[in-house]
């Protein structure tokens, strides 16, 4: 087969595709049409002929089918056929009581002894019945459909062998119900398909979502750390400045240096949380310019900021630090940057603040406390968002954070976490 064939009967499948989808869209709109069209297309190839040759035989076939079967006037072969053909109007909507209409005009027909090419609609009705209704109803429908067909044998008996006319008969009644049940059973899988495919595009919407919920959280998270404990140390700085202004005047100028060097490092990490978030950037890279997460190695740098602001912080670790990977540092970090700017906010004179990181096995803990007020992080009965944050970093290793007064007076806040690889962050 050549790339012109099967281009054209890609082509071909398309269009009979798209026509489809017309037809199934125009019956759903118009679901009488169909059923019309369905009983005018009977009428035309099965009943029409009848009425214009006066019966099945037309006077030409074997004497023993004239003989075999009952000629009827022109008005009760009418009758007939409108009460064969007429019930398929309600074939989709009703095709028990289609099919036992017609069935019922069927037996009575045969009863009389005549044979009309209208009895096809009885096998339209059956397949309508095996896709349109219900399953519990097609085993009283087999039976009368099977003692319809041994009626006809028998009736027919003097024109052909009775054996003969039940298996020609039965295995079109066998084909029309199978037929009919393929059908259903091909839509009810089309069906599910599509169920599935929405489903499935629910899920992604849903993921989608979750996705983007998650990110903010962070980036929120990562916005308090940074902001909090930035603009604590400017705001503890400003007051000792002021303060100093009129005594010391160097201290103050000292006290300013400070505020600009802090300010200029909240910018600096504010713009690596917000260049992540940035399509694009003026950059020659085409993207954001970052810099490294901070972890424990800038530990010293944060306790020096927190020494100027006026806190006394004694800081030690235990353990080798320099295997821990970036994402454990940086949760470290943070959660004792939050836990010295909680400190910060709380301090009073002279207060000493008592840092220590300690990594045993696999285990990591984190203690600060502080020698200030025994004051929790936010309004009675209800946790600050930094505290809450420090949980939330510390579950992502399988850890925990425990704050609250220490036995000898001040702030105690100690962090868990678990370093073995099935506890870490994904």
């Amino acid at each position: 087969m050549t790339t012109d064939d099967i281009s054209g009967t890609g082509l071909l499948v398309a269009r009979l595709s798209r026509g489809g989808q017309r037809l199934k869209q125009a019956d759903r709109t118009h679901p009488w049409v169909l059923d019309t069209a369905v009983v005018v297309l009977v009428f035309l190839i099965f009943c029409l002929p009848e009425l214009l040759h006066g019966g099945v035989d037309d006077g030409d076939g074997p004497r023993r089918f004239r003989l075999a079967f009952t000629q009827l006037p022109v008005a009760g072969m009418l009758a007939l056929q409108a009460g064969l053909v007429l019930p398929l109007l309600w074939r989709r909507r009703k095709p028990v009581t289609a099919f036992g209409v017609i069935a019922a005009v069927f037996v009575v027909q045969w009863l009389l002894g005549a044979a009309l090419r209208a009895d096809v609609a009885l096998f339209v009705a059956l397949y309508s019945l095996a896709l349109h209704g219900r399953l519990r109803q097609l085993p009283w429908a087999c039976a009368a459909m099977a003692g319809a067909m041994v009626l006809v044998a028998v009736r027919a008996s003097p024109a052909v062998s009775v054996w003969d006319a039940l298996f020609f008969l039965l295995s079109t009644a066998t084909a029309a119900l199978a037929l009919g049940l393929v059908v259903r059973v091909r839509r009810a899988q089309l069906a599910g398909l599509r169920d599935r495919a929405a489903q499935l595009e629910i899920e992604r919407d849903q993921r989608s979502r979750l996705a983007t919920a998650t990110e903010r959280t962070r980036v929120a998270r990562e916005m308090h750390d940074i902001v909090g404990h930035n603009l604590s140390v400017i705001i503890t700085l400003a007051d000792a400045g002021a303060y100093a202004t009129d005594i010391a005047p160097e201290r103050g100028k000292e006290a300013l240096e400070l505020i600009g060097d802090t300010g200029r490092q909240a910018l600096g990490e504010l713009r690596r949380v917000l260049g992540v978030l940035r399509e694009a950037t003026d950059g020659p890279s085409g993207g954001p310019e970052l810099s490294p997460q901070p972890g424990i190695a800038d530990i010293g740098a944060l306790c020096a900021n927190v020494r100027a602001a006026g806190l006394e912080v004694v800081y030690r670790t235990s353990g080798d630090m320099d295997t821990l990977d970036g994402g454990v540092q940086l949760t470290v970090y943070r959660i004792v940057q939050e836990a010295l700017t909680n400190t910060l906010k709380h301090a009073v004179a002279d207060t000493r603040v008592h840092l220590a990181i300690l990594v045993e096995d696999a285990r990591l803990t984190v203690r600060v406390q502080d020698s200030g007020p025994a004051a929790p992080l936010g309004p009675p009965n209800e946790e600050g968002h930094g505290l809450v944050g420090m949980r939330e970093r510390a579950a992502l290793y399988g850890g925990a954070v425990s704050a609250g007064p220490a036995g000898g007076g001040g702030w105690s806040v100690e962090a868990v976490l678990d370093l073995t690889p099935q506890g870490g962050a994904g």
